[in-house]
């Protein structure tokens, strides 16, 4: 897991962040983000209360995913914007019926763990956050590969201080997208 300090931390007096507060139905919430990038090869990266930003890859259990999520918010409260990327799935040549069967089994089952939280979700389609953060696509990057380099290059640029690894690249580029989002809306 990365910690990256909060964004403008060095340009405060005393550096530090005063987060802004907000009410969104019976919970306080702060200006935090959980992106999730589900999938075996997918992330969580999360903005707390503080500023700071975090990064883990997917936890490989449907437990420790439960764990992973439920400790979020027992040590950050009640999240303002939960972006999960929303991925179709695609059985043909080198994806089986049963590859995308676990896949959508893990996929409901971190929507359900958010349902259960209370927490709001917003599925974004991958185009959506790629296109907001001017990505281009992964035609134009050459292949699935060069693509994903240059996604993990995007948030390493991003997030320096952040241990940004393939797994976590995605998560961290939908949580600058959900600061995007944020920043259009007043938030």
């Amino acid at each position: 897991m990365a910690r990256l300090p909060p964004r403008g931390a060095a340009d405060q007096n005393e550096g530090t962040i005063q987060p802004e507060i907000s009410i969104a139905g019976n919970h306080l919430t702060t200006m935090k983000i959980i992106a999730i990038d589900p999938g075996a090869s997918g992330g969580i990266a999360w903005q707390c209360r503080d500023g700071y930003i975090f990064a883990a890859a997917m936890p490989a259990t449907e437990g420790d995913v439960l764990a992973q999520l439920t400790s979020l918010q027992a040590a950050n409260g009640f999240p303002n914007r939960v972006i999960i990327e929303d991925v179709g799935g695609f059985c043909g040549v080198g994806q089986p019926g049963s590859a995308m069967f676990k896949f959508g089994r893990g996929f409901g089952f971190i929507l359900g763990v958010c349902a259960a939280l209370g927490w709001r979700v917003e599925l974004v389609k991958p185009q959506k956050w790629q296109k907001t953060l001017g990505l281009g696509t992964k035609a134009l990057a050459g292949g699935k590969g060069p693509w994903k380099n240059k996604l993990k290059a995007l948030a390493q640029q991003l997030f320096p201080t952040c241990d940004v690894t393939l797994k976590t690249a995605d998560a961290l580029l939908m949580l600058e997208y959900g600061n995007h989002q944020n920043q259009r809306s007043g938030l």
